[in-house]
């Protein structure tokens, strides 16, 4: 039975309506054994889940997956992201319910040698398996690849970390943050003479993710044609360093360090003299528009965005190398004239005038106001039976003949183990029964 949090009741017509299904899409049959938790695994598993896998999201009932207690939260008040809830309601985390859609949902307590078994069982039923647990979780659950391969020799073992499962580092722990300043990426983010800047998201969580889903794709087209499984084994950091490419290059080729006075160059172009070239407060909190200048007639068409103000006949901007070689003094008085408007106002007046400008968006931006977004149904609502209807990111895929299957937003604690383990599994009541009393499922 599905497990009501303490701190709320799931509507049940709407818990009706979530039961199993035979799913439709290019991967309907594949069934995914997913161990994963947290972003990296759980983004990867979602592609999958996305377009017809059964991906069945093994949690623990003591130690539910982070982004459940984890903002964004219903009704949770604000917190910062990294601000766990001590006594969170599982069933309300909104990131937890992003990345597991479309995904069922059970509960096995792997400290258990009975709950290690049911695991084998489960995992002799499917045709993948996967996770991103740190270093050595898995193995002392006895779940390595040369195991998997004896209870199936056609499974797909797609293993997820921050350094990958050799080389000396491969037992260091990782996270979006560490990888991204362990692949350099970090470094050549921010403005030049200052620190890195770093990223307040966990960006290669997400980058890392797709590698990952591509990977298991790769994967499962190499068994239909051979009828072998393998292991995948994806080390984030070096999906990081594929990332800088240009700039290795420019360091073995040209000697350039990374970081050097005039670089990372933040907002300012690197390698055109565009002037004026970058980003723009505008009126409002936090609102910003890019703007970029390449030629003389670009010029002239932004001067008369402007109503041709007595400042752009100053000599230094009388051509793009002058205005480029006095980007500063130019960009205060750009800047001067965006922070009085709207940064949509600034983009269709500057694009009208043959100027290359774009708001920079915000989340609300993206939801209510792109009609790009809005056309391509970018955005769509699942229900959901404690949450209520929840806005939903598509995938950026379109195929003409079929599309993703989003059929259900994210499992309730334990809501499918009824499913799972006595249809699936063929599990007996009196068993089912059992493992629940003495809290296994």
């Amino acid at each position: 039975m599905p497990s009501a949090s303490p701190h709320t009741t799931p509507d049940p017509e709407i818990l009706a309506a979530r039961k199993p299904k035979q799913r439709r899409g290019p991967l309907a049959g594949i069934r995914v054994a997913d161990f994963c938790w947290m972003g990296v695994g759980s983004v990867a598993t979602r592609l999958l889940a996305d377009f017809g896998a059964e991906v069945i999201k093994i949690e623990d009932r003591t130690r539910v997956d982070m982004p459940r207690r984890l903002p964004i939260y219903k009704d949770g008040g604000l917190r910062s992201y990294g601000e766990e809830d001590s006594n969170p309601d599982p069933n309300k985390g909104g990131l937890f319910n992003n990345y597991c859609r479309n995904k069922l949902g059970v509960t096995i307590n792997m400290r258990t040698e009975k709950g290690r078994e049911l695991a084998d069982r489960l995992i002799a039923k499917s045709s993948v398996v996967t996770e991103n647990f740190a270093p050595g979780v898995m193995e002392r659950w006895g779940l390595t690849y040369e195991h998997l391969n004896e209870i199936s020799p056609e499974i797909i073992y797609g293993r997820m970390s921050g350094y990958g499962h050799s080389g000396p580092h491969s037992e260091y722990r990782s996270y979006g943050p560490v990888v991204q300043a362990v692949c350099g990426l970090s470094a050549i983010s921010g403005l030049p003479g200052r620190e890195p800047s770093g990223w307040g998201l966990s960006y290669m969580d997400n980058i890392a993710a797709y590698f990952n889903s591509a990977a298991l794709l790769a994967a499962i087209y190499e068994r239909m044609k051979t009828g072998k499984g393998t292991e995948v084994d994806v080390a984030a950091v070096e999906v990081g360093v594929s990332l800088v490419g240009p700039l290795l290059l420019d360091v073995s080729v040209n000697n350039h360090l990374t970081r050097r006075p005039d670089f990372p160059t933040g907002n300012r172009l690197e390698d055109q003299p565009a002037a004026p070239h970058g980003v723009y407060a505008c009126t409002g909190d936090d609102r910003w528009v890019a703007i970029a200048v390449f030629d003389d007639g670009e010029w002239q068409g932004f001067c008369e965005a402007l109503g041709n103000p007595a400042w752009v006949a100053d000599e230094r901007f009388a051509s793009q190398a002058a205005r480029f070689a006095n980007q500063d003094a130019l960009d205060a008085h750009v800047e001067e004239w965006t922070k009085q408007r709207d940064p949509h106002e600034v983009m269709t007046l500057l694009q009208f005038h043959g100027v290359r400008a774009g708001a920079v968006q915000n989340s609300q931006d993206l939801v209510e106001d792109d009609p790009q977004l809005d056309d391509r149904g970018t955005f769509f609502e699942l229900d959901h039976p404690v949450i209520g209807e929840a806005l939903f990111e598509g995938v950026p895929i379109k195929f003409s003949e079929s599309g993703p299957d989003n059929w259900r937003s994210a499992p309730l604690v334990a809501e499918d183990n009824d499913y799972v383990f006595k249809d699936v599994l063929g599990m007996e009541d009196d068993e089912f029964s059992q493992l629940l009393e003495e809290g296994i499922i």
